[in-house]
């Protein structure tokens, strides 16, 4: 089972559905400072509590700066066998430029 990549547009789409989960793996500093509303901050200390609290089949979007690093924690979910992870495209970053009004903080 491999992750899938969602766009930031697709994204936003599925903000507020009560099953999808938004982890930020970015630094706490970063996420702190603004993040996607509602999302989680994922770090190597919470990996493994988090997993235990999620569904396999959960839909799952995980988000870094640029949308590189989030490939790798959405591998590394999906080969644990969680059925519904996905990489956002273009990251923190790219939503922040997109949805100003959609930051959290």
């Amino acid at each position: 089972m491999a992750f899938k990549h969602i766009s930031i547009t697709d994204t936003l789409a599925l903000l507020g559905k009560n099953d999808v989960v938004i982890a930020d793996i970015r630094d706490a500093n970063s996420y702190q400072a603004g993040h996607i509303p509602d999302s989680e901050h994922l770090s190597n200390e919470n990996i493994a509590e988090f997993m235990m609290n999620k569904e396999f089949e959960q839909p799952i979007i995980i988000v870094c700066y640029h949308g590189i690093s989030s490939q790798g924690a959405a591998n590394y979910l999906a080969e644990q066998g969680f059925e519904n992870v996905y990489s956002m495209d273009g990251g923190f970053t790219g939503w922040q430029a997109q949805y100003p009004e959609q930051v959290a903080q």
